[in-house]
């Protein structure tokens, strides 16, 4: 794998896969979320992947204080956990690392990389586990099997080869356990880097940066039990139903405490009008609990100028007699209030109607509603973050809760909800570019080494250094990053220009096909399945949205006697590339081991192993629900956002993407979204009538996409379009089919997240679609 010596390469395989006939089929939004149309389709799905049996005993395993945490959102359970604690789209990312298939060598001697890359991710995914290591060697088109020993070998060879460590680069998904998590940044920090990308660059970066400029946290500072002593919840920038459906629960509680519901979003989706509890009777047979109070479809990008609006007419309405406005708090507790209010007051009606897309009138009577809250928590997602001024729209957000002085106290907070089960503790424990001094100390005193102190890559940063040739090794620890990236092509060809790419994955996806010069799979063990070191049960650990730290434990036979745990992989190669004195495998064989060592160097993680061995888990210190705030003053700080300028063309509209309701991230399960009323395709644009009817296009209508932006055109076929509830001028699409559309440039000022809710678009009319 060194410079002198260059094979012919392969023939590239495809980075999207080619646009065949639609069929889109259609049909009316349900009532409501949930319900015994959730209950069969978790069944269905299910049983379809382990049958019968196997889905009884692995889904009542599922969040279970003895069993293992769902492999989906990060979501918290309750204290008192029901018989089937996990959702619809719970039991199908269960379903699907179950699965009775199995992929083996025979499955690649049939299959050449490229003509898998011709399928879909979804035929992809439902293919099953991968069994064994396998490299795809340079110029060759098939991968074929090697040994565990002779992986390591190969992958330590060619990060040796790297000119220096930072030509290197390890990323990480939301998946990885604390002690993986703990392990692996320990590894690549003892390599001597810290290109440590995580998927969190991609999704919540913004809000972790936001907040902790605003209130010195990165995180939220609400728990569960908070939803039901709250007056009024704000869900904005995000989609519970079908992204967090365990939420609807929690909303469900909330409401019939008597809290009032403000959804917040482009989309009017059908999880907060209504829910049906599976687990109720009312709710499998009756009409179920209505959720939302209020619908308020902010235009795509619109979100500060509707906060700035609401908080302007908070002021001017506010008579010094109602909660809403806490002048005391805040002269107490926080700064900068003078300059947010006289901002507030240079801020023009016109501009914040003009930008948010949201009439005065509206705008003022949510100012009531909010002026009248005693304690209000604030959710949201990547509708939120992933935009250019997404920071703004965090940091707006803590602004809109400061107001209220809503920090500290019961019923009231931020809360940004997580997209995967463990990528806040994946930051926790060290996964990120931009370590802390106090976190490089720590690694520096407990291990006897001198960790690198400059900033590494984040995952646009990776983009452009493997585009340039500065990043020759690329290795993930779960996930699919080409995928989940921007700027699909542009991600690819980065990959292709790496030496070795690495994939360390429990099922087959798109990155494993689109790779380096030489390509290597490592198998793992799953979060449903057994690990065993040595002959002694182990179990890892995962921190939830609310900071709450538990045990997981595997139960069903691995799928294959070659998967080994993530632990055991870091160490392993750990083991293989380091010329150090610390025993690596022996951390792999018990991993209370691995927790010493957190419980050392991780601040609240003191005296891990006794604490977990005592309880099902603990809460991590947060210094907002003592009562204080992190900043170096010790107080909240507002902030001052102008709203955003857009300089769309007169034929561009807004897109942003979205997931559907058969999808997981990347992981996809199925081509409809029964809560959108799409059957069959996910190649579709949701549409405003008006503009459908100014391109003179029709329901059915085929259209390409195009994306103009630095100077390059990038462009989407075939994709179906469908008249849906948007504001004017906005779309929504299916990512990951969209990502070739977000361009890499396009990402959030002070985080670098991708912009892949605001991507500008050309519509062109080419066909219809089959039905």
């Amino acid at each position: 794998m060194s410079d002198e010596v260059r094979l012919p390469a392969r023939k590239p395989a495809a980075a999207v896969p080619v646009a065949k006939s639609l069929r889109l089929k259609t049909h009316n939004l349900p009532a409501a979320a949930g319900g015994l149309t959730a209950v069969v389709s978790a069944a269905r799905h299910a049983t379809r992947h382990m049958g019968v049996l196997r889905a009884v005993r692995t889904l009542g395993r599922v969040n279970r204080k003895d069993g293992f945490d769902c492999p989906g959102c990060a979501w918290p359970d309750p204290e008192h956990r029901s018989m089937f604690e996990f959702c619809e789209n719970g039991a199908k990312a269960v379903a699907e690392e179950a699965t009775t298939k199995r992929i083996g060598v025979e499955f690649f001697r049939q299959y050449s990389v490229q003509e898998l890359a011709d399928h879909d991710d979804y035929w992809l995914g439902s293919r099953g586990r991968l069994c064994e290591p396998m490299i795809l060697r340079a110029g060759s088109s098939h991968y074929e099997p090697l040994s565990w020993d002779e992986a390591m070998t190969e992958i330590a060879d060619g990060l040796r080869a790297c000119p220096t460590p930072n030509h290197a680069a390890f990323y990480t998904s939301g998946r990885t356990s604390n002690e993986a998590a703990f392990l692996y940044q320990l590894l690549v920090r003892k390599f001597g880097t810290n290109n440590l990308p995580d998927c969190s660059n991609l999704c919540h970066e913004s809000s972790g940066r936001g907040l902790g400029e605003a209130i010195g946290i990165g995180k939220g500072t609400v728990r569960l039990e908070d939803f039901v002593r709250s007056d009024l919840i704000i869900v904005i920038g995000q989609n519970p139903g079908t992204n967090h459906p365990r939420m609807l629960t929690t909303l469900q509680a909330a409401k019939r405490a008597g809290a009032r519901i403000i959804s917040i979003n482009p989309l009017r989706e059908v999880g907060l009008v209504r829910f049906r509890h599976p687990q109720e009777a009312r709710g499998v047979v009756g009409s179920g609990t209505i959720l939302a109070n209020d619908f308020v479809p902010v235009r795509v990008g619109g979100d500060v100028a509707l906060l700035k609006g609401i908080m302007k007419a908070m002021l001017e309405l506010d008579d010094g007699s109602r909660p809403g406005v806490n002048r005391d708090w805040m002269e107490r507790q926080s700064v900068g209030f003078e300059a947010f209010a006289d901002d507030l007051a240079q801020t023009t009606w016109e501009s914040v109607v003009a930008g948010s897309g949201v009439s005065r009138e509206r705008i003022e009577e949510l100012g009531l509603v909010l002026l009248g809250a005693k304690s209000m928590i604030v959710c949201w997602a990547m509708g939120l973050t992933q935009h250019r001024n997404g920071v703004a729209n965090v940091q707006s957000v803590a602004n809109l809760l400061m107001l209220g002085g809503h920090f500290g106290r019961p019923g009231a907070g931020a809360c940004p909800v997580r997209g995967h089960s463990n990528v806040q503790g994946d930051r926790t424990m060290g996964i990120w570019e931009r370590p802390s001094a106090a976190l490089l100390d720590s690694l520096a005193e407990e291990f006897a080494f001198s960790p690198p102190r400059s900033h590494g890559l984040d995952a646009v940063e990776t983009l452009h250094a493997m585009n340039r040739g500065d990043v020759r090794v690329f290795v993930s620890l779960g996930g699919n990053f080409l995928s989940a990236s921007p700027d699909t092509d542009y991600c690819a060809a980065g990959l292709r220009n790496c030496e070795l790419t690495v994939q360390i994955s429990t099922k087959l996806n798109r990155s494993h096909l689109v790779t380096g010069r030489t390509a290597i799979i490592l198998p793992c063990l799953g979060r449903t399945e057994r690990d065993e070191q040595q002959g002694v049960a182990q179990f890892v650990t995962v921190e939830n949205s609310f900071g709450y730290v538990h045990c997981s434990r595997g139960r069903l036979a691995p799928a294959s006697t070659s998967l080994r745990s993530e632990p055991w992989i870091v160490c392993r190669l750990a083991s293989e590339l380091l010329d150090d004195e610390l025993d690596w495998m022996a951390l792999a064989e018990d991993y209370d081991r691995i927790r010493d060592h957190i419980g050392r160097v991780i601040p609240g993680f003191e005296n891990f192993c006794e604490r977990m061995q005592h309880a099902d888990g603990f809460y991590l210190p947060n210094v907002v629900q003592a009562g204080g705030f992190g900043t170096e003053d010790g107080k909240a700080h507002f902030t001052v956002h102008g709203i955003p300028e857009e300089d769309l063309q007169e034929d561009e509209l807004i897109m942003m993407t979205i997931r559907s309701h058969d999808q997981y991230n990347t992981t996809i399960y199925g081509l409809d979204d029964r809560y959108r009323g799409v059957r069959g395709e996910r190649r579709v644009v949701l549409m405003n009538a008006q503009d459908m009817a100014v391109r003179g296009l029709s329901e059915g209508d085929v259209v390409d996409l195009h994306c103009d932006f630095a100077g390059r055109r990038r462009s989407a076929r075939s994709f179906a379009v469908l008249p849906f509830e948007i504001p004017p001028r906005c779309v929504a699409t299916y990512f990951p089919e969209a990502n070739v559309l977000v361009p890499v440039e396009s990402t959030a000022a002070g985080s670098n997240t991708p912009a892949s809710k605001f991507v500008p678009v050309r519509v062109e009319g080419v066909g219809r679609a089959r039905t």
